[in-house]
């Protein structure tokens, strides 16, 4: 994901302040272990999850209130029309199971 310039203080302000509504619909379509980083230079984003039901997990865009928080935080980061996020898919070079 990508942040648009200058917004980094504004995108950790909002994720110290997320809606527990918000982490209570992750949990229920079983998502653990959510982690977002942050690459300063050049303020890509990097997030990495434990999803427990891949089915649960692909349901949460058509959730009301993820697309609330994707309206929340457009103005700071780069969509796409739906308002997700703009996502760069990783090819993965090595995994140690």
């Amino acid at each position: 994901m990508n942040l648009l310039p200058g917004k980094e203080v504004e995108y950790q302000k909002r994720h110290d302040e997320i809606w527990p509504e918000l982490t209570a619909l992750l949990r229920q379509h079983g998502i653990s272990n959510y982690s977002i980083f942050l690459d300063a230079t050049n303020a890509k984003l990097f997030g990495v999850l434990s999803a427990e039901d891949l089915v649960m997990f692909s349901q949460l865009p058509q959730s009301p209130l993820m697309q609330k928080w994707w309206q929340y935080m457009k103005d700071i980061m780069e969509t796409n029309a739906d308002g997700s996020p703009v996502t760069e898919p990783l090819k993965e070079v090595f995994h140690l199971p």
